[in-house]
């Protein structure tokens, strides 16, 4: 069987789109929800949910686990992901590189981990037990950040690598998130894709962001995922797909939602890209 280039590109489901989704079943590969946003029992949303994964796979992307918590995972947490994971059989799964939760409080915010050794050993241990607990391999997110801490040891792009190479999970890519860290810190983004191993990455994930500027001149870059895909991001996913990149790729747009048309037209950009690639045409 081949692979089908629409397959590839995805939206996030967000709430307002889900009568128009039922009603026209628009040309989408597949959906992303929020994890957390669906470990409730019952109510709409799950019924929804219950409908459109009938027609359209489905990805976890999760916001609140936590995983460079020092003192461990929260098992209330992390139970409710594997009910969430085995009632809808996402065949993606991620979660941040971030922390957000100390002596048992949890922060609405992913919060920024200084890249250490020590980091890089509480990580492997909550990420190998979300695998083993989930029975698969998750992704991993490289943040979008506003600080850098001065204990840090590793470069972002290769302690995640090298925490993922240790843990046998995959990298997701959040290319907006690589252009605000790379312009708020002065990175160059092209060395930080170079340095990722193109097998490492299972998704990509494409935004827009805005731009902030202080009354002394300088600026910076915040990812609110509430604007299209800009054109220094499209260059940097095109630079990808010319390495010869083909994985599940997602537009991510959370706040100041339009309307599902203009989703559809931001995929039809993804589309545009790959479909230039004979090799993700590849058989299956």
């Amino acid at each position: 069987m081949k692979k089908n280039v629409q397959d590839l590109v995805g939206v996030g489901l967000r709430q307002p789109h889900y009568s128009y989704i039922l009603e026209n079943k628009p040309d989408i590969g597949w959906f992303e929800i929020h994890s957390e946003n669906f470990f409730q029992k019952g109510g709409p949303a799950l019924h929804f949910l219950d409908k459109i994964r009938e027609d359209y796979p489905l990805s976890l992307h999760g916001v609140g686990l936590s995983l460079g918590s020092a003192e461990g995972l929260d098992q209330n947490h992390l139970d409710k992901l594997k009910h969430c994971a085995h009632r809808f059989s996402p065949f993606l799964i991620s979660e941040h590189l971030s922390w957000s939760r100390i002596n048992g409080v949890s922060f609405p915010d992913l919060l920024p981990l200084p890249y250490t050794d020590e980091t890089l050993v509480i990580l492997e241990r909550n990420i190998d037990q979300v695998q083993t607990i989930l029975g698969r391999e998750i992704l991993i997110e490289n943040p979008s950040s506003y600080l850098e801490y001065k204990e840090s040891h590793y470069a972002e792009q290769e302690f995640l690598t090298t925490l993922c190479q240790k843990t046998g999970s995959k990298i997701l890519l959040d290319i907006n998130n690589i252009y605000v860290s790379c312009t708020n810190h002065g990175w160059n983004p092209v060395d930080y894709l170079d340095s990722i191993p193109l097998d490492l990455i299972g998704e990509i994930h494409l935004a827009g962001h805005s731009r902030k500027t202080f009354s002394d001149g300088s600026t910076l870059l915040i990812d609110d995922h509430g604007s299209a895909v800009p054109d220094a991001v499209w260059d940097l996913f095109n630079y990808l797909i010319d390495k010869g990149l083909s994985v599940p790729t997602l537009i991510e747009w959370d706040t100041d939602i339009p309307s599902f048309d203009v989703l559809q037209k931001e995929a039809s950009k993804v589309l545009a890209f790959l479909s230039q690639r004979k090799s993700i045409y590849a058989s299956a």
